[in-house]
């Protein structure tokens, strides 16, 4: 089976410093991985080349079988990868439906500062969306008002309109509660299931990585130092000792 996201030899330093040192990596269709490492460790830089805000010095990306090294983000999302930021990135004056209507104007070319908003996408799609996060009775509520568990769903949401493979979610659960946090992220992986999306998410949470991930990569120094089942991953010496400060 071809990988859905491939690299090889991921390379690129800043200077003196090499934050990604010959990457060799691939995930495969209906994954769940999870990316640990200390603040520094190439997390970021590597889903950064990955989506295109950063060109490696040198090495190659492939996904879903096409060189996509050095394409501009807008065109990566185009070819079907989509990025969740840690601090969700919404319109907060406009309204949870309304954000998601711009999604799929967006995805959908049907954006017109000539047409009213609610035509440039498909009610049903929209309402679709609500149920699958969980948002229908929040639907006419300004994002500003939204807590940060629910801004991480709708935020979700607008990336998963797009109609992503493979959706990277940046620190999920990061501000937002102990109490918030399993719900939101059950909620995140029903979605990804109900529309068949691969996914990659940073996480700082073991707790969170040990329930949801299918899989774990553990980045020290700018490289992959383990790759494997959460278990094993977890379990090894040198990730407890350097990752998880055990």
């Amino acid at each position: 089976m071809t990988a859905l996201l491939q690299t090889s030899d991921l390379t690129l330093a800043f200077g003196g410093l090499v934050v990604a040192n010959g990457i060799n990596f691939s995930l495969d269709q209906g994954e769940r991985l999870a990316v640990i490492g200390q603040n520094g460790a190439g997390k970021t830089t590597f889903i950064n080349i990955c989506t295109g805000l950063l060109k490696p010095g040198k090495g190659t990306v492939t996904f879903a079988g096409s060189d996509i090294t050095g394409l501009s983000p807008r065109k990566i999302v185009r070819r079907g990868m989509a990025r969740s930021f840690q601090l969700p990135q919404l319109f907060l004056e406009q309204t949870v439906r309304e954000c998601l209507e711009l999604s799929a104007g967006a995805r959908a070319g049907r954006l017109s500062s000539w047409s009213p908003l609610a035509f440039a996408s498909k009610g049903k799609e929209i309402d679709r969306m609500l149920d699958l996060t969980g948002l229908r009775d929040r639907q006419h509520e300004r994002c500003i008002n939204l807590p940060e568990g629910q801004r991480k769903l709708l935020d979700v949401g607008m990336s998963l309109m797009l109609e992503p493979k493979l959706l990277i979610l940046d620190e999920p659960t990061s501000g937002v509660s102990t109490e918030e946090k399993y719900g939101v992220m059950g909620i995140l992986m029903r979605a990804l299931d109900e529309q068949n999306v691969t996914a990659i998410f940073v996480e700082h949470d073991v707790d969170i990585v040990k329930r949801y991930a299918t899989r774990v990569a553990a980045w020290i120094s700018g490289a992959i130092a383990a790759d494997g089942s959460p278990g094993d991953v977890l379990a090894n010496p040198l990730i407890q000792r350097e990752v998880l400060g055990e």
